[in-house]
C-alpha cells in the first residue's frame, strides 16, 4: 500500500492512491470522500502553501487554510491506519470526531478481502453511520468486549499523550472502546498537539453527568476549581446538549496548574457523586499521530519516543506497528 504523503504528492502529477471502483463492491469506495474532497493533494496543498509563505508571498485564504487542515487530519488518519490496522486484526473500533471519516477511507482502501473477515465497533452514531455507510461489519462492545486496535480522534494531546476528548459528547463510549482495545491510536491535525491540556481547547474537560444531577454537581465543579463550568447547550434545539446515552454535559475549564497532573483531576472529577464519565484520557493512548502544514506528520509514543516523517520517509517508516 503506497503512503498516503507519496501518493498525494503523485495524485498532483495525474496519478491517485489505487482504488477498486467496481460499483458491485459494497466496500470499494467509503462514502466519507468524494472527487472533491478538500483533502484531494493534501501534500502538494500542504507544501506549496508553506512555499508560498515562506517566500514572502500573501497568507493562504480562508479556504486554502482549511484544506490544509483536512489535508492534515487525512495524512495523521491514512499513516495510523497504515501502521497499526494490520491484516490480522478482527475486531477494530471505529472512534469519533472530524478526523474519522478518514480512518475508514483508508480501512476501505486495504481492500474488500481483508475487510470481510472484520468486525469494527463505532462509539456512537457518527461512527456507526461511517461504518455502515462503507459497507463494513458492524458490530458492538458487548458483543466484542475485546477489541484488537481503536483509533479514535483527540480535542487536544499533551506531551504525555493523555488527552482531552469529548467535544462532540461521545467520550463514555470512546473510553469503554479505548480500554477495551489491546492498542488505542489516536489521529488529529497539528493543532491539538500541545505540551500542556488547555493550551488550545478552551472548552474544558467534558464531563458527562446524570440529567437529575447536573445542578449539584456544577456547584462540586467550581469548589474544584473550575469556576467557569457551564452545562452545554444545544445549538440546533432548546435545552442542554443530550448524549447518545441520555445525558447531559458539562464543561469545565480549569487553570494550567490543574492539567499539569490530568490523571488526579479526573480522579478529583470522578470521584464527584452522579459524574458518569470524564473526559480526560490517561495512560491510555499508545501512539499519538498528528498531520502537519508541511505534509508531514509527527508520531509520539507511550514510551516517550517521537518522529516527525517527512513524504519521503512515511513510505518506509515501519517502526509503530501493532502487534
Amino acid at each position: 500500500m503506497s503512503s498516503p504523503a507519496i501518493a498525494r504528492l503523485d495524485a498532483s502529477k495525474g496519478s491517485s492512491i489505487p482504488n477498486n471502483s467496481n460499483p458491485g463492491d459494497a466496500t470499494a469506495t467509503a462514502n466519507v470522500t468524494t472527487s472533491t474532497n478538500p483533502a484531494d493533494n493534501v501534500a502538494a496543498h500542504a507544501v506549496n502553501i508553506a512555499s508560498q509563505e515562506a517566500k514572502g508571498a500573501p497568507s493562504a485564504s480562508a479556504t486554502q487554510a482549511a484544506t490544509v487542515i483536512e489535508g492534515a487530519k487525512q495524512l495523521a488518519a491514512y499513516t495510523a491506519v497504515d501502521h497499526h490496522i494490520l491484516p490480522h486484526h478482527k475486531v477494530i473500533g471505529i472512534g469519533s470526531g472530524s478526523t474519522v471519516p478518514y480512518v475508514v477511507d483508508r480501512i476501505v482502501q486495504q481492500g474488500k478481502e481483508v475487510n470481510s473477515g472484520r468486525v469494527f465497533i463505532p462509539t456512537g452514531f457518527q461512527s456507526k453511520e461511517l461504518i455502515v455507510k462503507a459497507g463494513l461489519i458492524l458490530g458492538d462492545v458487548d458483543q466484542y468486549p475485546n477489541i484488537d486496535v481503536t483509533v479514535d480522534g483527540a480535542d487536544e494531546v499533551d506531551s504525555d499523550l493523555n488527552c482531552i476528548k469529548g467535544g462532540g459528547a461521545c467520550h463514555l463510549r470512546e473510553k469503554v472502546l479505548a480500554e477495551a482495545a489491546e492498542t488505542w491510536v489516536v489521529v488529529a491535525d497539528y493543532r491539538k498537539n500541545s505540551k500542556v491540556l488547555g493550551t488550545t481547547y478552551k472548552q474544558g474537560v467534558p464531563i458527562e453527568v446524570a440529567p437529575f444531577a447536573y445542578a449539584k454537581l456544577l456547584q462540586n465543579v467550581h469548589r474544584l476549581g473550575s469556576e467557569k463550568a457551564v452545562l452545554r447547550m444545544a445549538k440546533a434545539k432548546a435545552g442542554p446538549v443530550v448524549t447518545d446515552n441520555g445525558n447531559f454535559v458539562i464543561d469545565a475549564p480549569f487553570d494550567e496548574s490543574k492539567y499539569k497532573d490530568p490523571h488526579s483531576l479526573l480522579t478529583n472529577l470522578k470521584m464527584l457523586t452522579g459524574v458518569v464519565e470524564v473526559g480526560l484520557f490517561c495512560r491510555m493512548a499508545k501512539a499519538a499521530y498528528f498531520g502537519n502544514q508541511d505534509g508531514s506528520v509527527t508520531i509520539k509514543r507511550d514510551n516517550g519516543e517521537e518522529a516527525t516523517l517527512r513524504e519521503e520517509e512515511i513510505k518506509n517508516y515501519g517502526g509503530a506497528t501493532s502487534t
